[in-house]
């Protein structure tokens, strides 16, 4: 079985074995105690910390090697507005969509709360001016322990720009960080070799907790973030392949490891390593271009979590009985578009994100707790679209700058192996 058959095995596995566990419930309470809380927990946080471990250096080391590869500062300027328009493009598509479809079915209408006690208390998100001034590393060696991935990007290309400008002895350092790249991509395939059983113990112990009926008296909302979900990645993605002449389907096929790997994880930020390593073996980007985009894209762009803020927004409006008038969803495009980088380093940033957006609209807050049960499903499918326009908006920026090699890209039967990817980027 190839890789990707793996991990979908593993999903399915995975959902089939933590339903069962949910519906045996109280009746095998120290089994299901062993397995969920117990031998899935540990192998789930395990897998994770093993994901995590290796974000920090690979991005690190593989940005630096990408731009003294470029060694252009004019292009590298380039790229960067590029990724960036792109990235709240796409989020303002997405949160539209959302809007669109959350007004045309109308989820929430006759929910009843039926005295229930509902409570959210909100983080206070951070003032846009700290966000910018954060983005900037006082200590890099803080920044790489906090994993502060806007600063780490940021002293990456420093120290690139710097290695690029010394001449021979930059050549040197050059070297070096070619060759710790190699040896991190190698730890990064010794760690995704024992993925599928990883993904086994996260769904698992997911389905086992949050089980499937928890989406019953919620049905419309999640319809419509699905539905939105599936609509942007399609259209609004499918559609920027479509631009450069790229097939969305040979893409999707390309995707499905990363993109199993997300909605496992329901991290962006964990999933790097393999999304980094599947943009540049599987769809043909040069490194020069995902080591910049790939990263930078885990950390702002939130097209999926924009979604579920729009198809909220209207769900808790409804709910409360609340009318918005055109210029509040207005406020909602555009408040839910610039938070997507200004609590990008936040923990829980979807809620956070929006919190901000109800209060610019006058909604309560405290609705948040309606749809906190199905949060965490649905946030599953969620990363694995952010993931999926990591790498839309990576092929849209490498076909636009002639770093794509279009044979790779319809290469369906690629491998993770930095071998081959050497072999068949070969004068690329």
């Amino acid at each position: 079985m190839t890789f990707t058959q793996r991990i979908l095995i593993a999903m399915a596995a995975g959902i089939a074995v933590g339903v069962f566990l949910n519906m045996l419930g109280a009746n095998f309470q120290a089994v299901t105690d062993f397995l969920v809380d117990g031998l899935f927990y540990v192998l789930g946080s395990i897998f994770i910390a093993l994901l995590r471990l290796m974000v920090v250096p690979l991005v690190l080391v593989s940005l630096v090697c990408g731009v003294t590869a470029l060694g252009d500062l004019k292009a590298l300027g380039r790229v960067g507005v590029k990724t960036l328009g792109l990235y709240l493009l796409t989020t303002a598509i997405a949160i539209s969509i959302s809007l669109s479809l959350a007004n045309a079915l109308d989820p929430g209408q006759g929910f009843q709360l039926e005295g229930e006690e509902f409570t959210y208390e909100s983080s206070e998100p951070p003032p846009f001016a700290d966000v910018i001034i954060n983005m900037f590393p006082e200590n890099p060696v803080r920044a790489m322990a906090e994993d502060q991935m806007l600063q780490i990007i940021l002293f990456a290309l420093l120290l690139g720009f710097a290695v690029s400008a010394c001449g021979e002895r930059g050549q040197r350092i050059a070297s070096l960080f070619e060759d710790l790249n190699e040896v991190i991509l190698k730890m990064v395939l010794i760690i995704i070799k024992i993925a599928p059983i990883g993904v086994f113990a996260l769904i698992s112990r997911t389905f086992a907790t949050q089980g499937i009926e928890i989406f019953r008296p919620l049905l419309g909302y999640c319809f419509v973030v699905v539905a939105g979900l599936l609509l942007h990645l399609f259209f609004t993605y499918g559609g920027l392949l479509r631009i450069t002449g790229l097939s969305p389907s040979k893409f999707l096929s390309q995707m499905r490891a990363p993109m199993s790997f997300a909605f496992s994880t329901s991290s962006s930020g964990a999933t790097i390593p393999v999304t980094l390593n599947t943009v540049e073996t599987r769809l043909g980007v040069k490194n020069s271009i995902a080591s910049f985009t790939v990263p930078l894209g885990a950390t702002i762009n939130m097209d999926g979590t924009a979604i579920m803020q729009g198809a909220a927004t209207v769900f808790i409006a409804n709910v409360y009985g609340i009318d918005l008038a055109i210029g509040d969803y207005l406020t909602v495009v555009l408040t839910a578009t610039l938070a997507s980088i200004g609590t990008a380093a936040v923990p829980s940033a979807g809620l956070i994100m929006l919190a901000m957006v109800l209060s610019q609209v006058g909604l309560p807050v405290e609705g948040i707790a309606l749809i906190i049960g199905v949060d965490r499903l649905l946030d599953m499918l969620r990363t694995a679209v952010n993931v999926a326009g990591d790498a839309a908006v990576t092929c849209f920026v490498a076909r636009s700058e002639n770093a794509l090699d279009p044979e790779v890209f319809a290469d369906t039967r690629g491998v993770l192996d930095p071998e081959v990817r050497r072999e068949s980027l070969a004068g690329n």
